[in-house]
């Protein structure tokens, strides 16, 4: 049983792999604005929590498929729409239930999944553990003004909390520097960043042992925070973008993964983004989510 699970969690991570690599690559391009390209991180996430998908001759896995992989049909509603699990490992002969090629692969299997489950477990609870002590943390925070709370206990501006997010600024912070942390920190709550902060990371914890899904994790933090900014400054003018820009440099970021915090994050990056921030026309950004829809039928569709 656990060795099955093994076997399409190993699978899940490489194709999750692929199409998180093509994901780094597409948000290279400069003219995709950050607050568009993110949405692109939906497909290796899918990829690493669900093995089915639609087939279509469209997909990037029906060119692969020709290469090295295949996948396996699950459910035919029709001739022409069908379900499958994309298969990379290719090391059983049937699936269901799993019967190798080789009878050693199947105890490799299990005790693989054994190893796996045990880490996966223990870097959940360690997660847990660091939410509760997060929120304990900032427990009881002074009261302010429009849903605002002061405490002594972070170093930094930040949305703490999921289900009731509260903006928690460090008690010392300068007033002149407030409006800005407001449009950033609101920006997170509205778009449920700390929702999102999670899930990357329990699908981290699930592909603990693929190395590229921690990395596909530290940037995609990164990109909530360029696409925050990117909708925060969005009515703001250049002048306001500069002081936007001056409140980051001068602002410590918190260092909790469970917080969307104002500062850090490659603070110069996310200045050099601001300072050349473009605002999008209707036709642009129809143009734009046009382009992402497309990119994520190709990669989470399977080869048909």
């Amino acid at each position: 049983m656990i060795g099955g699970i093994c076997y399409w969690i190993f699978n899940m991570s490489i194709v999750a792999s692929l199409t998180g690599l093509v994901v780094m690559l597409i948000r290279k391009i400069r003219f995709i604005p950050h607050r568009v390209s993110v949405f692109l991180w939906v497909i290796p996430f899918i990829r690493m929590c669900f093995p089915f998908g639609m087939n279509s001759p469209y997909s990037l896995m029906t060119l692969i498929s020709r290469l090295t992989t295949r996948t396996v049909t699950v459910w035919q509603a029709s001739q022409d729409v069908s379900f499958s699990v994309t298969n990379s490992i290719m090391a059983a002969d049937s699936y269901y239930p799993i019967t190798y090629k080789v009878n050693i692969l199947e105890k490799i299997f299990e005790v693989a999944g054994f190893i796996w489950i045990v880490v996966a477990l223990a870097i959940l609870i360690a997660l847990l553990l660091l939410y509760i002590s997060t929120i304990r943390a900032v427990r009881e925070p002074k009261s302010g003004k429009d849903g605002v709370f002061f405490s002594d206990k972070v170093d930094g501006p930040a949305v703490y909390g999921i289900i009731r997010p509260r903006i928690i600024l460090p008690s010392s912070l300068e007033a002149s520097d407030i409006r800005y942390i407001f449009a950033h920190e609101r920006t997170h709550i509205r778009r449920g960043d700390n929702l999102w902060r999670l899930l990357g990371f329990l699908a981290a914890a699930v592909h603990w042992f693929n190395p590229l899904s921690w990395v596909f994790l530290k940037v995609f933090l990164g990109d909530l925070e360029l696409a925050c900014d990117e909708q925060a400054v969005a009515g703001f003018s250049e002048d306001e973008r500069k002081g936007y820009a001056k409140a980051l440099l001068e602002c410590v970021s918190g260092r909790n993964v469970f917080v969307s915090a104002f500062g850090g994050a490659k603070v110069r990056t996310r200045i050099e983004n601001l300072l050349s921030y473009k605002r999008m026309t209707v036709f642009s950004a129809v143009g734009f989510i046009a382009l992402v829809l497309a990119i994520i039928y190709t990669l989470l569709t399977n080869a048909g």
